[in-house]
């Protein structure tokens, strides 16, 4: 495990711990409920495990370790997993409760990803609003992606909006509209940067962005990021990345996308050999139409915290563990985590 520690110049917060408590719970409560208004979505209970069996738990790039542990049942064990993120679950919990068309759900989720490398926007912890809605299958096309990306960004920029009522001369950070670019569009716009790079010069000069289309291999023969192969169509989703003036670099606020069909599921997972997933319960599902199409992503609420209140570290908006020398470093350079 390692870290990375990056210093604004001359950093220091204008909030106090008191201040800052006080700003994160004003900032989840109006953008949760604003974002549910907009997208006509039902607050529900999440779980935190998962059993292994059921293919619900977020297999991420697919290479990532669930924390788990295991529990007797029908005197045998069964492997239970701290959730990577709802992705999958969401999916199936909208069939269970019968959720009408157009209509969604969302949950605050709280996971462990044990092998992240700290940084200033990385945790062992991660919190996020998973959300998830009903579709059409024929809404499975990028305008109606595009759609609900400017729905979430309309409630990111009326945010920025009720900051300007809290915040004693609170500063905007965002654009009038979001930009939209593909994975291979940014390639070919700089084909000597890395996909991180690429997206950093990109939202600093546009200040918001949507980079879309990701998972599959671009020209070069590279991928500009992995995804799971059994949630999000890779043509089909997408991040919705901010520039981020106190780390002068991008940040990712949210990341999203319309889910697989049946179709291409079969078709993703034969490009990266996980066929063998096809005989989890969720995959059975999705193939026999047991489950709705959807669209869904999550919103980082931290992330989102630590961007509209201009913090160097997410540490600063989240209470998790660090290591002893980051926390050190911290406090010399006025960095105040929680």
């Amino acid at each position: 495990m390692t870290y990375k520690l990056y210093i604004p110049k001359n950093y220091k917060s204008d909030l106090d711990l008191g201040q800052t408590q006080y700003l994160i719970k004003e900032i989840k409560d109006f953008f949760q409920s604003n974002l549910a208004y907009k997208l006509n979505l039902l607050r529900v209970s999440a779980p935190i495990i998962v059993k292994s069996e059921t293919g619900l738990n977020d297999n991420l790039s697919g290479v990532e370790e669930a924390v788990n542990f295991n529990i007797l049942e029908k005197n045998k064990e069964a492997r239970i997993e701290i959730v990577h993120s709802l992705a999958k679950w969401k999916r199936d919990a909208l069939a269970r409760y019968e959720i009408p068309m157009y209509q969604g759900i969302y949950a605050d989720m709280n996971a462990i990803r044990a092998f992240e490398d700290f940084d200033n926007t990385h945790s062992l912890y991660v919190d996020q609003w998973d959300w998830e809605k009903v579709i059409k299958k024929e809404d499975r096309n990028q305008v109606y992606l595009h759609k609900i990306v400017n729905t979430i960004f309309t409630s990111l920029k009326e945010l920025e909006t009720f900051l300007n009522i809290k915040v004693n001369n609170y500063k905007n950070l965002l654009p009038d509209q979001i930009t939209f670019v593909t994975s291979q569009e940014l390639e070919d716009m700089y084909p000597d940067l890395t996909p991180e790079e690429r997206e950093s010069a990109y939202a600093k000069e546009k200040k918001a962005i949507f980079v879309e289309q990701i998972g599959d291999r671009l020209n070069s023969g590279n991928k500009h990021g992995d995804r799971s192969p059994d949630y999000d169509d890779w043509q089909l989703n997408g991040d919705i990345i901010v520039y981020n003036p106190i780390l002068d670099d991008a940040l990712e606020l949210s990341s999203m996308g319309i889910r697989v069909s049946e179709e291409v599921l079969k078709d993703q997972l034969t490009k990266t050999d996980n066929l063998d997933r096809l005989d989890l319960d969720y995959h059975k599902k999705l193939m026999n139409g047991d489950l709705p199409y959807t669209i869904g992503g999550g919103i980082g609420q931290s992330r989102l915290c630590m961007f509209f209140l201009q913090k160097a570290h997410i540490g600063e908006v989240q209470v998790s563990v660090w290591p002893q020398e980051l926390i050190d470093e911290c406090k010399k350079n006025s960095i105040i985590l929680l």
